[in-house]
């Protein structure tokens, strides 16, 4: 089994019941859900939207590959009513994102391990550093905790609720 962390985040509809249906269905269809963070309200970063982000990192162990993994993760984003746009930065029903898997760095055209951007990101370092602070970046070498410490991200992260409150 592969041990990864997947960050999830919702700012359209009803993002609770969004983000509960989406960990409902990685368990299903992905592997074992093994551990949450709390969920952090989080204004949109590049994007103009008319409402914050919920989001959360999830603690995964599957045995699927990564591609495989991918694969299942766009299918669970379809059926919660994401739509793909050319634009990068939209407001979204769901949006799951791939942020390590095992200790693997994996440069491919449809799919970059470790996320590419973790490090910039607050509203992900924030629960990722909640779940697991001493978890060391693969390519930086720096624990999770040292990365959000060094983040010039400075945008409006708040913790929003207990993760008990999903299941």
């Amino acid at each position: 089994m592969k041990k990864v962390y997947l960050g999830l985040g919702s700012n359209l509809g009803d993002r609770i019941e969004l983000l509960r249906k989406a960990i409902r269905m990685i368990n299903e269809a992905a592997g074992k859900v093994v551990a949450l963070s709390s969920v952090y309200e989080t204004e949109p970063l590049g994007l103009e939207s008319g409402g914050d982000f919920l989001n959360l990192v999830l603690s995964l162990e599957t045995d699927l590959s990564p591609s495989g993994l991918l694969g299942r993760i766009l299918m669970i984003e379809s059926k919660l009513g994401r739509v793909r746009c050319e634009t990068r930065y939209t407001s979204r029903t769901i949006d799951i994102d791939i942020l390590l898997y095992n200790n693997e760095i994996i440069e491919k055209e449809a799919l970059s391990i470790p996320h590419p951007r973790l490090h910039q990101r607050k509203f992900v370092l924030m629960p990722l550093t909640e779940l697991v602070p001493g978890l060391v970046h693969p390519v930086s070498g720096k624990t999770v905790t040292e990365l959000l410490d060094s983040c010039s991200d400075t945008s409006k992260v708040t913790f929003f609720m207990k993760s008990e409150k999903l299941t």
